[in-house]
């Protein structure tokens, strides 16, 4: 396992962070606490979790359970000190989540107490806003983003109310490091310019979706990484399990992503198959597990702090966490070029 820097903080963290929005839906507590204790085994010293979560499906029902779980498994091990730890406040939409208002000073300090209460800790390595209030181009939502139906001063506004709130919550010790999530170009350039302005603590990562079906961050953002220091944390670098190769042709496998939510929130549509046959196919030419290629493609790219893994299973975690040993050759990447050049964007 390798480790990268968070942004321009003094936090290091694995190159492989265990995602874990499926603990309290798809896996029990036993089953999270096992991933926890093999993840850590491994090397990784990153986690990431939500308010939200689980997801698949998102239920006010179930809402923290994720956080619970984690919390639970650090009061079992005593392990709080050798993670770095995320977790993220929901933007608006989701009205059991303070009525759906989103990230302001208010449900900015709600959202973070309970997140504490509930990870059984003080503080949090990582503190992230999971989408913005003014909206975005993530989720799907690309194929009718509008961005001109948002109010500037008014965006502003919240951004400057956000970093303040963050940095008081940095100066008393709840938070080390700030990051935003499915996030543009422009939102994190004004959160950097905002906070050197203002002299409050600098934006250290973004989670945004990357694979090799979704290639975004490719273009203007990779820009501002590499000159702004604002590495990724790649969510879905498998697709949502479709690179695995599972789907293909139809099948849906029992207790699978798919067999609960059919499309995938919105990746599993016809425009992937082709892509995905030939990224599978491509893996089976070299004699390559598509799940460890895809994986790798990701660590591969200039831009990457640490890819955000999810399993449903300790055979797919190993699988996943595997992943590391495998690095990707001259060869493997161009043919990789080429599928990406055929299939551009596929989903």
């Amino acid at each position: 396992m390798k480790y990268n820097s968070l942004g321009r903080t003094d936090i290091s963290v694995s190159e492989i962070c265990l995602g874990t929005m499926t603990w309290g839906s798809q896996n029990s507590e036993a089953d999270a606490h096992a991933q926890m204790d093999y993840a850590v085994e491994k090397g990784v010293n990153f986690f990431d979790t939500a308010e939200l979560y689980p997801t698949t499906p998102v239920s006010p029902e179930t809402q923290g359970w994720t956080e619970d779980y984690i919390g639970s498994w650090f009061s079992k091990s005593g392990k709080r000190r050798n993670i770095v730890l995320a977790t993220k406040v929901a933007g608006r939409g989701r009205d059991y989540l303070r009525g759906g208002e989103g990230a302001d000073a208010k449900n900015i300090r709600q959202a973070l107490e309970a997140s504490l209460k509930r990870l059984r800790t003080d503080y949090v390595d990582l503190y992230q806003i999971h989408w913005p209030n003014r909206g975005h181009f993530h989720f799907r939502q690309n194929w009718s983003y509008n961005p001109f139906t948002q109010d500037r001063d008014k965006a502003v506004a919240n951004m400057v109310e956000i970093m303040e709130t963050l940095g008081a919550l940095v100066k008393e010790g709840k938070i080390r490091a700030i990051g935003l999530s499915n996030e543009t170009t422009w939102g994190i350039q004004k959160y950097l310019t905002l906070s050197e302005q203002k002299g409050l603590p600098r934006v250290a990562s973004v989670q945004n979706e990357y694979n090799l079906l979704y290639r975004h961050f490719d273009l203007d953002l990779a820009e501002l990484s590499h000159h702004e220091d604002v590495g990724l944390l790649a969510y879905s670098p498998l697709a949502g399990g479709i690179l695995t190769g599972k789907y293909v042709d139809g099948l849906r496998p029992k207790g699978s992503r798919a067999s609960i939510n059919p499309d995938i929130g919105g990746r599993l549509q016809p425009l992937q198959e082709p892509a995905t046959k030939a990224y599978v196919a491509l893996a089976a030419r070299y004699g390559l597990n598509p799940t460890a290629m895809a994986l790798a493609f990701c660590r591969s790219r200039p831009f990457m702090t640490s890819v955000i893994i999810g399993a449903t299973s300790m055979e797919q975690l190993d699988t996943d966490l595997s992943s590391v040993n495998l690095k990707l050759s001259i060869e493997v990447l161009a043919e990789i070029e080429k599928v990406h050049r055929q299939y551009p964007m596929p989903m």
